[in-house]
């Protein structure tokens, strides 16, 4: 018979001092942990200048006592803390308990499957700008393509923002505020800015440029409560302004105004580098390639959305989730995790665990298709459990809407040999130069025009 944990223990980890731990998740975080990991097992305890003990956990098994746990038990919200100096404090990634199941119950109407084929004209009409400003016989960055593409349609599927100035005042605005917080260290900065090291004149810059998107979006908030339509449009702005909780309250200003914000950051970023991503992988892997293409052909999305799946599992956008330990300690793998203790699954290597993954770097979408499919805790692109991201199914919708109607239109080749490295840009992931590609000739006409899509929808 087995001992019971100790009290208060925590896994090995790392002897090295804080500062060089930081040092070694900023500039080669993957190297950094898979090391870790081969010598100290599926949880490591590490310590750097964010958090002084936090647990990574690398076992599918153990992930799933994680997503599973009671909310009151494992915080995410509190986990996610270091955004809310641009999501605000009442976003749903923040909240925990009762105040996060209120504002998710709100919003998930806005993400069911036929609320999102409304979108659907909104992805097609994004991506046709994108193709259409593409040169031709000239190499260009793919990511600040698909950021601009993204946020297109977010502008429209939240806000229901046609093209105009305010659509491009609004964008500029969220552009200069995130901006400095999606350079590599600019998550790290803010962090520290906001009061323990003091950087206050970034942290003053960043509040001045908040301030004006808040103005801005409380008042299209002001102007939407005001139009007489409000109940048959379909965006996101009016289905939160219509939604009521089960005791009949509506959001308030300021929540509203901290959900729009997390759909919009949370919303473009990340799907962009995700398209990005499919891109970069499926141009250098023409196996993969000539599959989705036929496939296409015959009408079969079933290969595309292996496709989707198989570059988010490896290049996931973001590397890891987090939960902090609340209620006393929390038993897990054989260790007692004393209370304030986050835990955090790594996506990025569960994503590439070779027993589960065969040969983990390749890209290779049939796995998605077998009957031995990855599960739930071992795909994890989206966090999981009551916590699993809200946008999840749009995102990857978008993904294949966009990814299907390049493929239509252009002919696409990657600009140098080898694959795109990894680099850390805030909290996401991304291509490190940008996924050079080069359109090889004119775009064609698409067969479908959105605007038919959009009637038949």
């Amino acid at each position: 018979m087995s001992a019971p944990p100790s009290p208060s223990a925590l896994p090995p980890g790392p002897g090295l001092p804080k500062l060089l731990q930081t040092v070694g998740f900023m500039f080669g975080a993957a190297r950094f942990i898979e090391r870790s990991r081969r010598r100290h097992g599926d949880m490591v305890t590490f310590s750097t200048a964010f958090d002084s003990g936090f647990v990574m956990v690398f076992d599918p098994e153990l992930v799933k006592q994680v997503f599973q746990a009671p909310g009151d038990r494992l915080r995410a919200g509190e986990a996610n803390s270091l955004l809310g100096a641009a999501l605000g404090s009442r976003s749903v990634l923040l909240l925990d308990g009762q105040e996060h199941l209120r504002q998710r119950r709100l919003m998930l109407p806005s993400f069911h499957g036929q609320r999102m084929r409304a979108y659907e004209s909104a992805v097609l009409d994004a991506t046709d700008r994108a193709i259409d400003s593409w040169p031709v016989g000239q190499p260009f960055l793919l990511l600040p393509s698909m950021q601009s593409l993204t946020l297109d349609v977010i502008m429209r599927a939240v806000f229901g923002l046609a093209e105009g100035p305010r659509q491009e005042e609004l964008k500029r605005r969220l552009r200069a505020m995130l901006d400095p917080i999606s350079r590599p260290l600019g998550v790290f900065v803010l962090g520290l800015s906001g009061g323990r090291f003091g950087n206050r004149g970034a942290m003053r810059a960043f509040e001045e440029h908040r301030a004006l998107v808040d103005e801005l979006i409380h008042d299209e908030i002001a102007r939407r409560r005001a139009v007489p339509d409000l109940e048959e449009r379909e965006d996101v702005l009016s289905t939160l302004l219509l939604a009521r909780d089960d005791e009949g309250n509506p959001m308030t200003g300021g929540e509203l105004r901290d959900q729009l914000v997390t759909l919009l950051v949370a919303g473009h970023e990340t799907t962009a580098t995700g398209l990005a991503w499919a891109f970069d992988l499926l141009l250098r892997t023409p196996r993969a390639l000539s599959r989705l293409l036929g496939s296409l052909e015959e009408d079969d999305e079933s290969y595309l959305e292996a496709v989707v799946k198989e570059a988010l599992r490896l290049r996931p956008v973001i590397p890891g989730v987090g939960r902090v330990v609340r209620g006393g300690p929390f038993e897990l793998g054989g260790y007692l995790l004393p209370e304030g203790t986050e835990i955090n699954p790594s996506i990025s290597v569960i994503h590439r665990r070779a027993d589960r993954y065969p040969q983990p770097g390749e890209f290779r979408p049939e796995r998605f298709l077998a009957d031995d499919a990855p599960d739930t805790y071992t795909w994890i692109p989206f966090g999981g459990g009551s916590r699993r991201c809200l946008g999840a199914s749009f995102a990857t919708f978008e993904m294949r809407v966009a990814i299907r109607r390049v493929l239509e239109r252009a002919e696409l080749v990657p600009v140098g040999r080898r694959p795109e490295r990894v680099q850390r840009k805030g909290i996401t992931l991304v291509p490190r130069h940008g996924a050079r590609v080069c359109q090889t000739r004119a775009p064609r006409r698409a067969t479908t025009p959105a605007a038919v899509v959009e009637a038949v929808a």
